[in-house]
């Protein structure tokens, strides 16, 4: 199935860029561009869009606010497209932002191609991505609110699942794969899976990383543990 992809930059260059990369795989098709936030979101109205790659700093309507307007949902756009965010800007406030108002995945526009194109695919299946340097940036933003043991108070939203369940969102805030928690908790990377669905479906999480969002801020994980 082809991928159907918009662009939104004000940097006319980056994204003839991008879209000649994109164009040139068999299974993506650039749809439409827009140059900032408001216009993204009037082509979303009319275009249906299977991923949105969205630039963070433009004029108007910035990234943030429009991918939090695609996210929710509010905007009568077509379909349900995934927010995948590339910057120049590698600073936690724009990761936190970004992630938080419901983007897929953060990435940077120097992201070597073959790892682009990893992560429209990665976000299309409906997994999530974010590049390691930001996640890196992200826990330590996270580390002035972080519990410094654990025997401080669980946090609500986390009674809502097992222990289990808790486990496993733990390594998955660390940045594990399924197939890597499968190994670490000697399960099968199946029932990995089914944990990782029932944690998002009781937590009302759209992906994983919103799921890594929630383990930071309730203090599930704390900064720099393994």
């Amino acid at each position: 199935m082809t991928i159907r992809v918009m662009l939104v930059d004000d940097q006319a260059l980056l994204r003839t860029g991008f879209r000649m990369v994109l164009t040139a795989q068999q299974d993506m098709e650039v749809v439409a561009e827009a140059s900032d936030g408001a216009e993204a979101l009037a082509v979303l109205r009319e275009q249906p869009v299977d991923v949105v790659l969205m630039d963070v700093r433009m004029p108007g309507v910035d990234g943030v606010e429009a991918t939090r307007r695609i996210c929710e949902g509010g905007e009568g756009g077509q379909g349900d497209p995934k927010v995948l965010i590339l910057t120049t800007f590698d600073l936690d406030e724009y990761a936190f932002s970004a992630l938080k108002a419901g983007a897929s995945g953060f990435m940077l526009k120097d992201v070597p191609p073959g790892d682009l194109l990893a992560a429209i695919r990665a976000v299309r299946s409906g997994d999530a991505v974010v590049a390691p340097s930001t996640t890196r940036r992200l826990i330590d933003r996270f580390s002035s609110v972080l519990p410094a043991s654990s025997s401080e108070p669980v946090a609500e939203e986390l009674r809502r699942i097992t222990d289990r369940e808790r486990e496993v969102l733990t390594l998955i805030a660390q940045g594990l794969s399924n197939s890597e928690i499968a190994a670490r908790l000697v399960l099968s990377e199946a029932t990995v899976k089914t944990h990782v669905g029932r944690i998002l479906a009781k937590l009302g999480l759209r992906d994983r990383v919103q799921a890594v969002v929630l383990a930071y801020e309730t203090g599930l994980v704390r900064a720099g543990s393994q």
